[in-house]
């Protein structure tokens, strides 16, 4: 049986008379310490022990473990057949292929420009977003050509968390002021979102954030924030992808599928 959960619309610090509904969509138990997501395969991606990436289905399960290179900061999981993992203590990324097999290494340090990169993620046509933090400059890497190009001017005040798709980079700055950046270095202003304590932007105009242990989504095109009425879950992390919330526990993962105004 489904069970329902409930959002109410907050705007500006009120709480309006709408509500929404949540869907309990699926429960997958996983043992990892953080959650990366899910691919349209029916692949479940996690970290364990900071340094070991790896993908379960079914039973099935393959791990990529790189304790040269530390810590796993982020994990891209845009294209499933060449995923990114960035390891930004070593200045480092890695391309993995469906079978978490190493495709390819890239040390920023060691590139003809060297660079001291703070965000990553995958663009289009073999290229990688880069943020260095140096020249505070968004940069398209193309890695099999070991090239590359300034998009924008170097981007005013820091980059407090981002996202990533093929067209476009996205942050929010320490003043909770969201942009996004497309491959023709066209930098345009998202909106102004709530204060947070960790968040995580999405590929659909909207903010999931936390704060205070209570969950909430920010929708850029209205300026509300919906906030998500857990009912005794105690969230580890979470991730927002396709309107679909998924709750990590520690032990389960709780998807919830989510229906916009």
């Amino acid at each position: 049986m489904k069970h329902f959960f409930l959002l109410f619309i907050l705007l500006a610090g009120n709480i309006c008379n709408a509500q929404l509904k949540f869907e309990t969509e699926s429960e997958i138990s996983i043992w990892a310490d953080v959650y990366c997501g899910s691919d349209n395969l029916g692949f479940y991606y996690g970290i364990r022990q900071g340094n070991t990436f790896f993908k379960v289905k079914d039973g099935k399960f393959t791990e990529y473990q790189n304790v040269s290179l530390g810590k796993i900061t982020r994990v891209d999981l845009q294209n499933p057949l060449k995923i990114l993992l960035f390891y930004g203590n070593f200045n480092s990324a890695v391309l993995l292929d469906n079978q978490l097999n190493e495709v390819q290494r890239i040390s920023f340090s060691a590139l003809p420009e060297p660079l001291t990169v703070a965000a990553c993620g995958t663009a289009s046509q073999n290229r990688l977003w880069v943020y260095d933090s140096v020249s505070q400059k968004l940069i398209l890497f193309d890695y099999l050509n070991n090239t590359l190009k300034d998009i924008a001017p170097p981007l005013q005040g820091n980059i407090r968390i981002y996202g990533t798709d093929y067209n476009t980079f996205q942050w929010i700055d320490e003043h909770n002021n969201w942009f996004e950046c497309n491959i023709y270095g066209k930098i345009a202003p998202v909106a102004e979102v709530p204060d947070f304590d960790d968040g995580q932007l999405s590929d659909n105009a909207l903010f999931a954030y936390r704060k205070k242990n209570k969950i909430s989504i920010f929708d850029s095109r209205t300026a509300k924030s919906y906030l998500f009425e857990n009912n005794g879950v105690l969230p580890k992390s979470f991730f927002l992808k396709d309107q679909i919330l998924s709750i990590f526990t520690g032990p389960e993962i709780i998807n919830y599928k989510i229906s916009l105004p």
